[in-house]
């Protein structure tokens, strides 16, 4: 098989997406599996007072060196999840379907026998009512 140097150029940027200049947003990274471990505490608390064990203590503190590896791989690959204050701006900057200026207009559906109004419709007064 013989390879165009065009097809290599553009599966280029595919194959090879780890970039090492990429930040690493570790403060976001921790800042996050602070709320995890906080919201699994109260869980521990609340509904497994009983079971909870050193063990489960042990495990959700060890979450943090596989949270943390597993946010540095994606943001090397580029994944960067928006953050509330980026979801605002663009809700922010996109206009809603309220605020256009031209109303909608709906068209009607097709009509049916059901919808009708023609001599189909009208009962004959022998026939008995259902």
């Amino acid at each position: 098989m013989t390879v165009v140097p065009d097809m290599v150029d553009a599966w280029k940027d595919v194959l090879m997406a780890w970039d090492a200049s990429r930040t690493v947003p570790w403060g976001r990274l921790v800042r996050e599996w602070l709320v995890y471990v906080a919201v699994m505490a109260v869980v521990f608390v609340l509904f497994l007072r009983d079971t909870v064990t050193v063990g489960s203590v042990v495990g959700l503190l060890a979450s943090l060196p596989m949270y943390l590896v597993a946010g540095f791989v994606l943001a090397k690959f580029g994944y960067r999840r928006k953050s509330l204050r980026d979801l605002r701006s663009e809700a922010r900057l996109t206009p809603t379907a309220s605020s256009s200026t031209s109303p909608a207009t709906r068209s009607k559906p097709a009509r049916t026998s059901r919808t009708s109004t023609g001599p189909s419709q009208h009962r004959p007064k022998d026939k008995r009512k259902r």
